[in-house]
């Protein structure tokens, strides 16, 4: 098996996960959600202060700036 034949494969594997993902995350009713520090975007070694679930790890949202100085000063 060829370099572009694996990462071919590992691309359909990763691609297959993520629909996994998303439809777990799509059932979650994210009843419990804490104040996180996330990557920006995949592979990005940025990291920004979200709400996330506690149960699936889904983004859901923006905590205010009184909340994420909070977070902060922690």
């Amino acid at each position: 098996m060829g370099i572009s034949q694996k990462i071919a494969a590992l691309l359909g594997k990763r691609h297959n996960i993520e629909k996994e993902i998303a439809k777990l995350q799509k059932s979650c009713k994210h009843s419990v959600k804490s104040i996180k520090q996330v990557q920006e975007r995949v592979g990005s070694s940025n990291l920004i202060i979200r709400y996330v679930c506690d149960k699936c790890s889904k983004v859901l949202g923006y905590p205010t700036q009184q909340e994420t100085n909070n977070f902060l000063k922690e």
